[in-house]
């Protein structure tokens, strides 16, 4: 089976390109530091990561990468556009073949996506419209051999051929910034950061690659599948980004993002962040840019706006929120020997109220809830989110395959910055 990947239209921040798979999971380019973390992650530290997709889906494994990868073949279609291949089990001696595999296959899929990213002067209420249209023929080789001369089946196979490799990835401009007074159609929106990574990522891989060049994507959990319309926060952790394999001008250059921002007063600042707008029914975007300007009163506002949906604070998903902070930083302290440079922190609740969207809070959450004395309006049961660290492809620790140097006890860095941002929400609901 050969997958078409898809753009991920909610990645907020980072500048790597994050890949749909298919509904429940998302691929990235393989990061040696990054598969070494995943592969010996501490059990207590797994509810607070994406799933690390690896010997549970035989399907995406095979003998020459390790479990969880898959290969990513980079191809041009008939109109010169750019589309990347998932193959499991695809090796790179088969990759000539590629072409002859998917006209055989009993399933195609046209993937036509079309994506108009704004251009409006600020950051802050940048929206994205994306259209995508999916269209499956599946062709029953049984019944069409009955029907078909040999020529009809040879160009239906070169028909179908041509229907998966076309990706029609079309990008243009369409302002969807509203008017001072709201004017604007009702329209869903997405955030436009992710497909800005992903042409980024699609230039570099076919400037540097030719076509039969085989990539290793590392396949993880969709955190966001569950959420109809997924409220998301990265947040930039600790009080150091660059990792131990630096360069002096990286090093460098990442010392004066951290001095010049809340990293360095806070230990944590905004890499993006989009949040539902129930009262405009569009996503209200930030980026990474955005967030390196705002002072520590500044990030506050921010945090508060990530909590606002137009009409009112969402106080429902503070408290268990605050309490998955409370819980992962105690995990954090027991962390002996790992630096968690350049990882993000992902926020994450659902736009659409709905009862549905409740959840009893898990065991431990509920012993930490008895223990730190919080009170609440909603008894039990607390507004489904999720608090996921990501991104560790500069993550060190003791053992690991790509360790530079080894440090004692726990990242104070990355502790600083979590008790801050308790603080502040807890400021909020307070």
């Amino acid at each position: 089976k050969v997958v078409l990947l898809e753009p991920f239209v909610h990645q907020v921040g980072g500048h790597m390109s994050m890949m749909k798979y298919d509904e429940h999971t998302v691929c990235k380019p393989l990061v040696s530091q990054e598969l070494s973390f995943y592969e010996s992650l501490p059990l207590a530290m797994r509810q607070f990561t994406p799933q690390y997709k690896g010997v549970n889906l035989t399907l995406l494994c095979f003998s020459s990468f390790p479990a969880g990868v898959i290969s990513v073949h980079l191809k041009k279609d008939s109109l010169g556009n750019l589309t990347l291949l998932a193959s499991p089990g695809l090796q790179a001696e088969s990759c000539g073949r590629l072409d002859h595999a998917i006209g055989d296959s009993a399933v195609t899929i046209w993937h036509k996506c079309k994506w108009a990213a704004s251009t409006g002067t600020g950051s802050e209420h940048t929206l994205v419209k994306r259209c995508h249209t999916q269209i499956t023929k599946t062709f029953k080789d049984s019944q069409l051999q009955k029907e078909e001369r040999p020529h009809e089946k040879s160009h239906r196979a070169h028909r179908a051929r041509k229907m998966l490799l076309r990706t029609d990835l079309q990008y243009h401009t369409d302002p969807l910034l509203e008017d001072a007074n709201g004017n604007q159609p009702e329209r869903k929106s997405y955030n436009p950061w992710g497909l800005h990574c992903h042409r980024q990522h699609l230039n570099r891989m076919s400037s540097k690659y030719n076509e039969n060049k085989l990539h290793q994507f590392l396949l993880l959990e969709n955190v966001v599948s569950k959420y109809s319309y997924p409220c998301i926060l990265d947040l930039k952790m600790g009080t150091r980004q660059h990792g131990d394999d630096a360069s002096e001008e990286k090093k460098a250059r990442h010392i004066k993002k951290c001095e010049q921002s809340t990293s360095a007063s806070l230990g944590v600042r905004i890499c993006g962040m989009q949040v539902y707008q129930v009262d405009t029914g569009h996503f209200l975007c930030k980026d990474k840019y955005y967030g390196r300007k705002l002072s520590p009163e500044g990030f506050r506002q921010a945090l508060r706006q990530f909590l606002c949906n137009g009409n009112h604070l969402r106080t429902d998903v503070l408290e268990p929120i605050i309490l998955q902070l409370k819980a992962l930083l105690s995990v954090i302290k027991k962390q002996s020997s790992y630096r968690f440079y350049s990882s993000s922190l992902l926020i994450i609740y659902d736009g659409l109220e709905h009862k549905e969207n409740t959840a009893p809070l898990d065991n431990h959450l509920q012993g930490h809830f008895q223990k730190t004395n919080c009170t609440t309006t909603h008894g039990t049961n607390h507004a489904r989110v999720d608090v996921r660290m990501i991104d560790f492809a500069h993550t060190t620790f003791k053992g690991s395959k790509c360790n530079h140097t080894t440090y004692d006890g726990p990242d104070h860095g990355y502790i600083f910055g979590l008790e801050n941002l308790i603080k502040i929400l807890q400021n909020i609901l307070e």
